[in-house]
């Protein structure tokens, strides 16, 4: 039981860097080779990086493409709007009151909220199989 749940939890790690790559790759690109500004490059290589790291959980990590999509798309979104929340109080509350460094706060509370709500969420709820499935 414990080995299957670690290379799920080892599937899900490697979706959730490569859909960050996918953001930052789009942002950067956005900005430097189509001109656009800082912030909305920001918004859609983030919609970019969730693209990905949803298709990445639906074929890959969950291996559950056969379900129908719209019902795991909306609970995605549900699950990543309150992932940013998450990411939002921990920022603020690591940085802004205990005064940590705003990297080191980022990636103690993305790693937090990405093991603490994204993946139990994504497997629980999301991405659930039905009873029997492997």
């Amino acid at each position: 039981m414990v080995a299957p749940l670690f290379g799920l939890l080892g599937r899900h790690q490697a979706a959730s860097l490569a859909a960050t790559g996918a953001d930052f790759g789009a942002m950067v690109g956005l900005v430097e080779l189509a001109g656009l500004s800082p912030v909305p490059a920001a918004a859609l290589g983030a919609a970019t990086g969730a693209v990905v790291n949803f298709l990445l959980n639906r074929r890959w990590v969950f291996r559950v493409a056969h379900e129908p999509a719209g019902g795991q798309a909306l609970r995605y979104s549900l699950v990543s709007a309150a992932s940013a929340g998450w990411n939002a109080l921990g920022e603020h509350f690591l940085f802004k009151v205990l005064g940590l460094h705003y990297v080191l706060a980022r990636v103690l509370v993305s790693v937090t909220v990405g093991l603490g709500w994204n993946f139990p969420l994504q497997r629980g709820w999301v991405f659930k199989k039905r009873a029997g499935e492997r």
